[in-house]
């Protein structure tokens, strides 16, 4: 069965809720399944580096992950209208797979998580499709098709899924948000499923 990458990094939790949504609606299109995997966080000098598995969520991601996939989410926390610096750090880490096409020609796109309503995510969806762009990958997003897409006072763009988390101890993506993670997730397995 193929697998829709969905990989992100996650601080507070928000982001690998929206993963979970945006796993979800792979598994809404017959024959594919996400494979959902993390980044470990980017150490400084000071710190003892991040331990080979996570204690707990998602694995780390490996290469094989790359390889193997028919399709590919990235999602991230926003920091001033970018991608978080663990997330970062992996890309810029890819430039085997960028030599050598891993990436090129499966469907792609991201996802992410903001602590306020204008946080900066159109912003950060943005910039981690540019380095899609430069894989070779397919990019795709939510057309307005997409009923909640009109309707929600909170997360969700055409650029990707998105989510407020706000100043909450466990912020819940709101309903339009979870239905636009989720119907994010379909759209690249469908692609990505046409595409076999």
């Amino acid at each position: 069965m193929p697998d829709i990458l969905v990989l992100y990094y996650s601080r507070g939790g928000s982001v690998a809720r929206l993963a979970r949504h945006v796993a979800r609606g792979v598994g809404e299109v017959d024959g594919m399944s996400a494979r959902l995997r993390t980044v470990p966080p980017v150490s400084a000098v000071t710190q003892v580096a991040a331990p080979p598995v996570p204690e707990d969520g998602a694995p780390y991601v490996q290469p094989a992950d790359l390889d193997e996939c028919a399709g590919l989410l990235i999602g991230s926390p926003t920091r001033f209208g970018n991608m978080a610096a663990p997330l970062k750090h992996f890309i810029d880490g890819l430039g085997a797979q960028w030599a050598s096409g891993t990436l090129v020609g499966k469907p792609a796109a991201a996802f992410t998580s903001t602590a306020t309503m204008h946080g900066g995510q159109e912003s950060t969806l943005l910039t981690m499709l540019l380095p899609l762009l430069h894989h070779g990958c397919l990019i795709t997003g939510i057309p307005f098709t997409e009923s909640a897409l009109n309707t929600t006072r909170s997360g969700g763009t055409p650029y990707g899924a998105s989510h407020v988390a706000g100043l909450q101890d466990d912020p819940q993506p709101s309903d339009e948000e979870a239905q636009l993670a989720r119907a994010l997730g379909r759209r690249v397995a469908a692609i990505a499923a046409k595409l076999a």
